[in-house]
């Protein structure tokens, strides 16, 4: 089977990158960024097929992994290679999509995994087809649950979705003061109310 950035190389020959400020760079800059391309060839497979069709779809290679508008102005941030690459492959040894990575991913040493959306929500929105009314109606939505708070009971376990503890567990019937907020900071915590 051929290498991977081998395939790479030939996949840069077959599509048109669309560089409208002149400072979009193809994937040829990996190697000037000290960066890697997927080990990983079912993978990698899948990331180029990705692009390719996102070129033919749109007229331009925009990232795989998430949905873009079809509007080049849109989504200029995520044409391949995209704008959160560089900080994602510095704090998390990959980008979105896993398509660039660093020594360590490259080495076997790390798996690629998943990792978290750098692209501002306005953006995903759009992309979706949201107009800024639906995204405010969105945004009263969850400020309407935002003080909810995910509580358990002490004694049986019992879990709720609530802006306080129920008056009695409805499983045990422990009183109130016996719930505690389950708090989600670096791994899970738990702390009293």
């Amino acid at each position: 089977m051929a290498d991977c950035n081998d395939l790479f190389q030939e996949f840069l020959g077959k599509i048109t990158f669309t560089d409208t400020d002149n400072d979009l760079k193809t994937g040829k800059d990996a190697i000037r960024n000290r960066m890697y391309l997927c080990p990983v060839p079912e993978l990698f497979n899948d990331l180029l097929k990705g692009l390719v069709e996102n070129e033919k779809r749109y007229g331009y290679p925009s990232c795989p992994c998430r949905i873009a508008s079809g509007d080049i102005e849109k989504d200029v941030d995520i044409i391949c290679p995209c704008y959160y690459r560089g900080l994602d492959i510095e704090e998390y040894g990959q980008c979105y999509c896993a398509l660039y990575v660093g020594k360590s991913i490259y080495n076997g040493e790390k798996a690629t995994k998943s990792i978290p959306e750098r692209r501002p929500m306005e953006k995903q929105m759009a992309s979706l087809g949201f107009s800024d009314e639906q995204e405010t109606e969105i945004e009263q939505v969850e400020a309407k649950f935002s003080n909810r708070r995910l509580l358990y009971c002490k004694q049986c376990g019992y879990t709720v979705l609530r802006d306080e503890p129920p008056y009695k567990c409805p499983i045990c019937q422990a009183k109130h003061e016996l719930f505690a907020e389950i708090v989600v900071v670096g791994g899970v915590k738990t702390r009293e109310i």
